[in-house]
């Protein structure tokens, strides 16, 4: 069975110590929608985080 995600938009912003919690809300709440989010730090600028909008 192949699983495909499609990349919807990516942004950089800066970081905060609470984004994490607005990422596991909007996966929590939309992923009927088949939408999944993202969040990773930026591996050059530690600052910066880069969030993802997938569709499944």
């Amino acid at each position: 069975m192949e699983s495909k995600i499609e990349v919807i938009s990516t942004v950089r912003v800066q970081t905060s110590p609470d984004l994490y919690k607005i990422v596991d809300a909007l996966n929590r709440n939309l992923k009927k929608q088949d939408l999944m989010f993202g969040l990773a730090l930026d591996s050059e600028d530690q600052k910066q985080a880069i969030f993802t909008i997938y569709r499944t």
